[in-house]
């Protein structure tokens, strides 16, 4: 297929994802356990579903997607089939969602996808936590209404609730190595950044997805997955990697959100770099200004780290990166199509956002 063709394939599936989410709300708006006198809670329901699973790039939905229809027999290409394909790709949007509003709530972030955070709406505040609590629970509604019947049901219950217990573990890690108001430079190592990446972003970002439709396929070895598994953890740290970069460097008008990463003292891969690199004095620069919310603090910190040339050594990691990456594709997709894991590192290679 040419570039053109291709665009045209990707923009059609992106069009017919958006416009199944009013049948996703329906779902979810009309189940037959609500009765009249829930009637406000799930009106709330609908509220928080619109507000925060939609205006993204929906690249994990769209994986599960493409990647159904790569690896589905003719058999399995049915309507219904391609509909519940659909339904999980928006399952796994709406765990993003689950995931997005609680870390808003815990790194005190402003915006979010070029609005508000959701809990930093007028009237939300902290009732924000239960509203994820009603998002993931959606989750679960919607497999159990459309995949039920189906062989791998099980399969997809599993996946979803240990990619979610892998993810908060991740959150864990994150939490526990960049406390509020107590910063130890100490705890910022490559090691420590590299079980945070893996597990908060790399398992449902990206396993996730492919694995759903690999699981719906009928792909259900271990084998199978674990060679699948080898290559998309490794895609999700050179993600997360380029996620730190443009929290720092990138434009906000692009990215949507403004980046908090110096302010909240996070082990991001540039305060791990830029360690690497520091004298003593320029250690003690960031000692005295990391983790801190003082508009200068934060200025000097990010003077540093065009001081220390990060980003250069940023481009030049990414290079690199997506090279090795096209190596270990190369090396893993043995019965799987290299196609599906080279079109998701195609669509992350130097993003803007």
């Amino acid at each position: 297929m040419s570039a053109n063709g291709k665009q045209e394939a990707t923009a059609a599936t992106k069009e017919e994802f958006v416009e199944f989410f009013p049948q996703i709300v329906r779902d979810l708006t009309n189940d037959e356990l609500h009765s009249p006198e829930v009637a406000d809670a799930v009106a709330r329901l609908k509220e928080v579903i619109e507000y925060n699973a939609v205006g993204g790039k929906y690249n994990r939905g769209l994986t599960i997607v493409s990647a159904f229809r790569e690896l589905a027999g003719p058999g399995q290409q049915d309507q219904k089939s391609l509909q519940r394909a659909l339904v999980v790709g928006w399952c796994v949007e709406l765990l993003q969602a689950y995931f997005l509003v609680a870390d808003d709530i815990m790194d005190h972030s402003v915006t979010r996808r070029g609005q508000p955070c959701w809990y930093k709406k007028e009237g939300i505040g902290l009732d924000a936590v239960n509203d994820a609590y009603l998002i993931k629970s959606s989750i679960y509604r919607m497999l159990k209404r459309y995949c039920r019947d189906q062989p791998f049901y099980l399969n997809l219950l599993e996946l979803f609730l240990e990619t979610s217990y892998q993810t908060e573990l991740g959150q864990a890690l994150d939490v526990i190595t960049a406390p509020q108001n107590h910063v130890d430079l100490n705890r910022f190592t490559e090691q420590r950044y590299k079980a945070i990446v893996k597990y908060k972003t790399a398992f449902y970002s990206f396993y996730l997805p492919v694995a759903a439709a690999m699981y719906m396929a009928g792909i259900d070895g271990e084998e199978d997955h674990a060679h699948a598994r080898a290559i998309l953890l490794e895609m999700g740290e050179f993600f997360q990697i380029q996620d730190d970069f443009l929290d720092c460097f990138g434009d906000p008008q692009v990215t949507g959100k403004i980046g908090t990463d110096i302010q909240d003292n996070k082990c991001s891969w540039l305060i791990v770099q830029c360690l690497k690199r520091a004298s003593p004095e320029q250690r003690r620069l960031l000692e005295e200004n990391y983790g801190q919310k003082e508009v200068d603090k934060v200025a000097r910190v990010k003077q540093l780290y065009e001081d220390l040339g990060l980003p250069a050594i940023y481009r030049e990691y990414e290079e690199t990166s997506y090279q090795s990456l096209s190596a270990l594709i190369n090396e893993h997709a043995v019965r799987l199509p290299s196609q599906i894991f080279f079109s998701l590192a195609e669509k992350i290679y130097k993003r803007q956002k």
